[in-house]
């Protein structure tokens, strides 16, 4: 029996793992899951809210890393996930996306077999070759360390296997299965189907309103920059009323930079609480669009085929730009203005959903390692 370590950290994580974790398990004589939570976010609404709506049974290991700088973070993550290693000697590692718990675990991994002077275990890196170009963004780092490091590189497009390509990873250890956010948010849908009931004083009514979020360091961080966002999305909540369930470290700035008087004044911007899968889905599924800083949500949006307005000048999923459904507004007021207007105008193409993001990724994934671990065993 092959004994694989999903790594899970970050709200992203998770939508990942559950349905590979769910594939793995069908086979129960050929392969043992092992889910590793590293503890990336420490906030309860940000993580094992998570397992519940995901039907993820609990971790069989928690690593409790908290917060912290990312570089302290990261070597508390490395020396826990060390030990995780030495614990199950796992013949495979699944790590997904690009957060600090991604690298970690990566490297981690890649030292491990160093020090034991075997290929084993092997490393997978589910959604990789993703590129923006900005090396100032922490994500990009994390994408591209990591992907260097794995031996087997699952792309979500054909335009990620290129970019591995020019990097010099051979097309051999690179396998294209789609988008495994699908296969999440397409057997959810139905049970997402109406916003929450904790909302539901809000009367928020289907395509009548637009979903916010913020959390990356470059729009949060700054309280100028953030109040700045803040300022033109309470202007453009006269014209669609936007509601903003808010990331922890995106509300302590608020609350250290005085500027919940934004939304006292602007009944329309509604600020929240941070909500839980299944409630943010149903949110998402009846919003008339979405305006975010994230990477995730830009491939969610697609594939719901909701309209989304990006804050940010560069993107790492193109995709979503050629399909129709993700446009850069940047982050200068003018531009973010001028896109939601285009937008709530309905001048933008079709969406389509992007080609293998069709809910059944898990299946690929499982027997591209199939075949990975028969050979290299």
């Amino acid at each position: 029996m092959k004994r694989i370590i999903l790594v899970a950290g970050a709200r992203p994580n998770f939508m990942k793992v559950a349905p590979l974790r769910r594939e793995l398990a069908r086979f129960p004589g050929e392969f043992e899951p092992i889910l590793v939570h590293t503890g990336q976010h420490y906030d309860y609404r940000m993580s094992e809210v998570f397992f519940r709506d995901l039907e993820l049974p609990p971790p069989d290991l928690f690593l409790g890393a908290g917060s912290g700088p990312p570089s302290e973070q990261t070597g508390r993550i490395m020396a826990g996930f060390e030990g995780a290693l030495e614990r199950f000697d796992p013949d495979l590692v699944v790590v997904t996306g690009d957060v600090n718990s991604t690298l970690a675990a990566a490297l981690a991994t890649a030292q491990f077999r160093c020090r034991r002077r075997s290929g084993r275990p092997r490393l997978a890196h589910l959604e990789s070759g993703l590129r923006s170009y900005d090396r100032l963004m922490p994500e990009e780092m994390n994408r591209v360390l990591t992907d260097h490091l794995a031996d087997l590189l699952f792309t979500t497009t054909p335009a990620d296997g290129r970019n591995l390509r020019r990097e010099g990873i051979p097309a051999g250890r690179v396998r294209l299965v789609g988008n495994i956010l699908s296969d999440t948010l397409l057997s959810l849908r139905s049970r997402a189907a109406g916003p929450p009931a904790g909302l539901a004083g809000l009367k928020l009514r289907r395509r009548a309103y637009g979903l916010v979020t913020l959390h990356r360091p470059a729009n949060v961080d700054d309280p100028k920059i953030l109040a700045g966002l803040l300022e033109t999305l309470a202007a453009l909540s006269s014209d669609l009323p936007l509601l903003f369930p808010c990331h922890p470290r995106t509300r302590s700035v608020i609350g250290r930079a005085g500027l919940e008087r934004i939304f006292r004044e602007r009944p329309g911007f509604i600020l929240t609480e941070p909500l839980g899968y299944l409630d943010f889905l149903g949110l998402l599924l009846n919003s008339r669009l979405v305006l975010t800083d994230s990477g995730g949500l830009q491939a969610e949006s697609a594939i719901l085929k909701v309209p989304c307005l990006t804050l940010r000048d560069r993107t790492e999923w193109l995709v979503t730009l050629r399909a129709g459904g993700n446009r850069l507004a940047g982050t200068e007021p003018e531009g973010i203005r001028r896109s939601f207007r285009q937008c709530l105008a309905g001048r933008r193409r079709p969406i389509r959903r992007p080609a293998l993001w069709d809910g059944r990724v898990a299946g690929r994934v499982v027997r591209a390692l199939r075949a990975d671990l028969e050979v290299n065993s």
